[in-house]
């Protein structure tokens, strides 16, 4: 009976070797002739390895477990289209882009990647199709000349032409997220391995059997087919496998080689820098990082979005450079963006979850420096905003020190635009070890953020 082994998002695990030699071993313990190793996307990037390797230090998983079927998350793009292209063709899987094409209008890396593709398995003909988010021209800089078409109408294509060529049962390899879905309402598959969303999932939608296993190696999926369809789902956890050293030596000799080791400062309470704590409002780490872009520029104001912040360990203790590259593994810049006040009224509500297209109903997006306000969940609304102590005036103008990725993308603070860049610092890791150095990091909660319902008297 087919088995396929589901991972997906694993994102930063590369900065753990015995995390992703945990993962490894988890895969190789579950293989065997009659299991195809699957991948979801964002599985080669970001994080602090991944920023100096260009998402090669991937191949050292997809090797160790024999990688056989994968396609595209918005991250595996984050070095640019021709790295992504040169790792894709030096790894053991088949790359299935059936929506993404690149700056020729044709498939992306055509003589490297499949828009579809058919595996045997125990006399089971099994057909993959891999749909991308369209949205990942603007969610990610460094793809923003790949277009990436309607991944619905792509599918039914290609499961047409799978079905053609003798396909028993049809998998979607999946990066949409919160649109997997609609795929299942409109294509005809038998299963969904998805991503995107790091949240795990074990679902039906329209009779289709929809899975995640959760984000950064903590888990993957074991599914059983038949002639059929699917008969069995099991997911199982990483956390007390057996360590494939294989890759954890080939990951230590990375990390050992790139010198990330200098100590730039001391935390004497953990700073928790989880996804739970950063999308529910004020934490400590948003406020350091917030903190250190408007330091750096000698902006009014300093904005991270919640979602640049990667979930990892806290900090504590000794704090180095390869600590503080991992909380935002990206080789962005922050910039200074010049606003009227009634622009950054709208950027600050533009926080709250009922603006934002991804994410859960109560995540709150934006951390903030320089700047006190309520937000009024009852009424939606930015019930008080303050920068320096002072009301916001809607005709004065504003410095705002952020991300560059904050300008470019149409996704989190669309107020934003390249048009508001006035200035340019260091690349965003590069500001926060410069800050730690000559300030610190012990930030703390101070009531910068306030989410609750009514008026609110004081403020």
């Amino acid at each position: 009976m087919p088995r396929l082994l589901h991972y997906s998002d694993v994102e930063n695990v590369y900065d753990d070797p015995v995390r992703v030699g945990r993962l490894a071993g988890t895969i190789r313990e579950l293989g065997g002739p009659d299991a195809l190793v699957c991948g979801t996307g964002d599985n080669t990037a970001p994080g602090v390895l991944a920023l100096i390797e260009c998402g090669r230090q991937a191949l050292d998983l997809f090797e160790a477990v024999d990688a056989d079927v994968a396609t595209f998350g918005n991250h595996d793009f984050d070095f640019g289209p021709e790295a992504t292209r040169s790792l894709v063709a030096d790894a053991p899987q088949s790359w299935v882009a059936t929506n993404v094409y690149g700056p020729d209008g044709d498939r992306f890396a055509a003589d490297e990647t499949v828009p579809w593709t058919v595996e045997s398995v125990d006399g089971v003909r099994i057909g993959f199709i891999g749909v991308t988010d369209p949205a990942t021209p603007s969610l990610n800089p460094m793809a923003a000349d790949l277009r990436v078409s309607d991944p619905y109408d792509a599918a039914e294509r290609a499961v047409s032409e799978l079905r053609a060529a003798g396909a028993d049962r049809i998998v979607a390899l999946s990066h949409l997220g919160e649109g997997d879905d609609e795929l299942a309402r409109r294509v005809d598959v038998d299963l969904i391995l998805g991503g995107h969303v790091h949240a795990a999932r074990n679902d039906r939608v329209a009779g289709t059997r929809l899975l995640r296993p959760g984000a950064n190696g903590h888990a993957i999926f074991e599914v059983r087919l038949d002639a059929t369809g699917v008969t069995g789902v099991t997911r199982h956890r990483t956390a007390c496998a057996p360590v494939a050293d294989g890759v954890v030596s080939a990951l230590r000799g990375r990390i050992d080689a790139e010198g990330l080791d200098e100590v730039v400062g001391r935390v004497s309470e953990p700073i928790d820098r989880s996804d739970t704590a950063v999308f529910a409002g004020e934490t400590r780490i948003g406020n350091f990082v917030a903190d250190a872009y408007r330091w750096s520029v000698d902006a009014d104001v300093g904005l991270q979005n919640s979602g640049g912040i990667r979930d990892g360990p806290p900090l504590a203790g000794d704090v180095t450079v390869s600590d503080l590259v991992s909380v935002i593994p990206f080789e962005e810049r922050v910039v200074e963006a010049t606003v009227t006040g009634a622009e950054l009224r709208a950027v600050l509500r533009e926080s709250a979850a009922t603006v934002v297209d991804f994410g859960g109903p109560d995540w709150w997006h934006g951390h903030v420096s320089g700047v006190r306000l309520r937000w009024d969940a009852d009424a939606a609304r930015l019930a008080v905003a303050r920068v320096d102590g002072d009301p916001i005036d809607p005709d004065a103008t504003y410095t705002l020190a952020t991300s560059a990725y904050l300008l470019h993308t149409g996704h989190e603070f669309p107020t934003l635009r390249e048009q508001h860049r006035t200035g340019e610092g260091d690349l965003q890791f590069e500001v926060l070890a410069e800050y730690a150095r000559a300030v610190g990091i012990d930030a703390t909660v101070e009531g910068r953020i306030r989410r609750g319902g009514g008026a609110d008297r004081n403020s």
